[in-house]
């Protein structure tokens, strides 16, 4: 059973350091994918397409985009806020969001250009963002989401709570 004190830390939002990244890299997730369709910020949006390899808009000029790739950015925005709630939650959005990321690097790096299974515009300065925050979610995920709140320093239930 747990008590009060272990249901409130556990739900508490954005309180714990993995949640409050996870609230960060949702925010800027979110911010991404609305800027990949603000004109300005993206150049070349009326040459924009839904999916595919021959969008070329380019976010803040450098990044390739789409509509499905804009789309994305802003769904994994609104989980990493989402995902702020919990803290388990929160070390796996930043985990597995970087697994994802590591997914995208190898697809960015193998399947480009005119590939058959080229659905995605990728550049080279997606690809070193998407290895970029594939470390980062990643390391921060398993740093930040080692030891529960609820847990002491030394492994047992900090006072007040139960496991």
């Amino acid at each position: 059973m747990q008590s009060n004190a272990n249901a409130r830390a556990d739900v508490r939002y954005a309180e714990t350091p993995v949640q409050k990244v996870a609230l960060v890299y949702g925010i800027v997730f979110l911010l991404v994918g609305i800027a990949g369709f603000i004109p300005g910020l993206t150049t070349n949006i009326e040459m924009v397409e839904f999916a595919g390899h021959t969008s070329e808009a380019m976010l803040l000029g450098i990044f390739q985009v789409s509509v499905l790739h804009n789309i994305v950015h802003l769904l994994f925005g609104v989980a990493g806020l989402v995902l702020a709630r919990r803290f388990a939650w929160s070390k796996n959005y930043l985990i597995w969001g970087g697994v994802i990321y590591a997914l995208l690097l190898v697809y960015g790096l193998f399947l480009h250009g005119d590939h058959a299974a080229n659905f995605v515009p990728l550049n080279a300065a997606d690809n070193w963002l998407h290895g970029a925050l594939a470390v980062t979610m990643i390391l921060l995920g398993v740093l930040l989401g080692r030891r529960h709140p609820s847990v002491a320093g030394d492994g047992r239930p900090a006072a007040g709570t139960t496991r």
